[in-house]
């Protein structure tokens, strides 16, 4: 590796104190901080410069998002495994294009490096059969694509979520996985994953932690959210977040992935898409794409579920920003971001 410049990491150790505060780091314990922050950036950059899902980030920005976001994260999760005396189970919330994937590969290499296993579920593993999901097309037509609550078999994730945290290593543990190709694109289970343990398990999807929303805000709810029918439709699967309120408690952590606009997810989802045209695979048009995306939107509106969440100190426990161009905005612990988000 190239010789590394140290100098901007401290002279600006301190410049983000939401972040700072967001990951325990004050005046007293700075300078250590920082020792060790360091030795692990030496330890796992080379690594991480040949990572599949970040080549397209140019190398400074990719040292100031390692710097900044994935060391200190990676490191309070092995602290707080190191709490529990148990396996942590990490959930992170995020919708179309925000990163959950790159940030759950991210985290796995670098907690690698600190000597913890970590495995990464998405709430799409925990998709109902491909048999189950054609029944339940039937009983409600509306739900035309897998995704919105009632689509999943909790259970299952139970289940799953439970052997985790228990960690008996006389009984391997079989993780669901989903192959969103099967059944010409509509997508099945397919063989599960064996494991033993795991030391952190990173629960991720777009509405993981998820709460059920006073009913009454559907009444002058934001588009696409416009005709009785999109409102019954919203109402009904607000209802069956009720049944995904279990699993949320099998959580010991919730990070937010939130974009500065909602509305950008579209246009990511797009520019995926343009790309998957452009070298000759299946993608959808924009027309169809937009009808998709608001698809999801009308089940689980972000204005409506997700925003009031990166406020909520109680089921919240740290929001990222991300901006229009996929960078890192502001990081921080929503009861800190209500004292200080004008200093940022």
């Amino acid at each position: 590796m190239a010789e590394l410049d140290e100098s901007w990491m401290v002279d600006t150790k301190l410049a983000n104190q939401l972040g700072a505060r967001a990951f325990g780091i004050t005046q007293e314990n700075i300078e250590e901080v920082i020792r060790t922050r360091l030795q692990l950036f030496k330890a796992v950059y080379p690594a991480l410069s040949q990572c599949q899902q970040i080549r397209h980030i140019q190398s400074n920005q990719m040292k100031q998002i390692l710097w900044y976001l994935w060391l200190p994260l990676a490191m309070q999760l092995a602290s707080y495994r190191q709490q529990l005396g148990r396996p942590l189970i990490q959930g992170i919330l995020g919708g179309q294009g925000t990163g959950k994937t790159t940030l759950t590969a991210i985290l796995t290499l670098i907690l690698s490096q600190l000597g913890y296993r970590t495995l990464s579920i998405s709430l799409d593993d925990l998709y109902k059969t491909y048999s189950d999901r054609l029944a339940l097309r039937a009983e409600d037509p509306r739900l035309v694509w897998r995704g919105p609550p009632g689509t999943h078999d909790v259970h299952l994730g139970l289940t799953v979520l439970d052997q985790l945290r228990q960690a008996d290593p006389l009984l391997p543990i079989q993780v669901p996985r989903f192959d969103k190709s099967a059944q010409d694109g509509a997508g099945d289970r397919c063989k599960p994953e064996v494991v033993e343990s795991a030391d952190i398990v990173l629960f991720e999807g777009w509405f993981v932690g998820v709460r059920p929303t006073n009913p009454d805000s559907f009444d002058t709810a934001p588009p696409p959210i416009v005709t009785d029918a999109d409102k019954a439709f919203a109402r009904d699967m607000n209802a069956r977040l009720v049944d995904y309120i279990p699993l949320w408690e099998r959580l010991d952590k919730l990070i937010v992935l939130y974009p500065s606009n909602y509305r950008l997810s579209l246009g990511w989802r797009q520019q995926a898409e343009h790309q998957m045209i452009a070298t000759q695979k299946m993608g959808m048009t924009d027309a169809e794409l937009q009808q998709f995306v608001e698809y999801f939107w009308r089940s689980l509106h972000p204005e409506l579920f997700i925003k009031p969440l990166i406020t909520d100190p109680a089921y919240v426990d740290l929001v990222i920003e991300i901006n229009s161009d996929h960078s890192v905005g502001a990081i921080y612990r929503p009861g800190n971001f209500n004292n200080e988000a004008c200093n940022r």
